[in-house]
């Protein structure tokens, strides 16, 4: 890794958690020198500038939560375990570090960035439907094996999983209510052995 590598990687790990946990339009730039010890001058030698950072800090997020994910799903032998390997991700916000600092990467730049930062926004739908492809995936793979019966289609199986887990988020962080968190991760579970 070159030089240059190295710093544009310490600018996006040191800052990943003040967007994450700030926003987009929260986090300035004295933050961003604060949070990697750099000048502004050097965050800009090798970003053009803020939402470019913020462009690549949604990308380090993503793939973080991808792989741990993707570790908790290996020894999961049945497309229904799989499935259930959310629940267990999801009810793992607010008693583990399951997410990033701040929670759900996709879940807060979707909510911030609607309005406000449309490159944002893209990369959060093509991230959403990019899980919405992989849930719809596992379910047609519990289809053929003969785990689910359910008459809708597999897309909207995964999108009602995802509204369902990504609302379970939003409501536990709003209310850090671990009841509420129960609640929802619960009716997602039922929904799942339900197919």
């Amino acid at each position: 890794m070159s030089k240059a590598e190295k710093t544009r990687a310490l600018i996006i790990e040191k800052t990943a958690p003040l967007f994450n946990r700030k926003g987009y339009a929260g986090t300035s730039l004295s933050d961003m020198t604060e949070a990697t010890g750099l000048t502004k001058g050097s965050i800009y030698g090798n970003f053009s500038g803020k939402d470019e950072v913020a462009l690549a800090v949604f990308d380090f997020h993503m793939r973080s939560v991808q792989k741990r994910m993707r570790q908790m799903m290996e020894n999961k032998a049945s497309a229904r375990e799989k499935l259930l390997t959310y629940v267990d991700f999801y009810s793992a916000l607010l008693t583990d570090r399951a997410f990033p600092e701040g929670g759900c990467p996709l879940l807060n730049t979707s909510i911030e960035a609607d309005d406000t930062h449309p490159a944002l926004r893209r990369k959060a739908a093509v991230a959403l439907k990019a899980w919405q492809r992989l849930l719809a995936e596992i379910v047609a793979e519990g289809r053929t094996r003969g785990e689910f019966q359910s008459p809708l289609p597999d897309e909207h199986i995964a999108l009602c999983l995802i509204a369902m887990l990504e609302g379970g988020v939003m409501i536990a962080r709003l209310t850090q209510r671990e009841e509420d968190r129960s609640v929802v991760m619960q009716s997602v579970e039922r929904y799942i052995r339900d197919l």
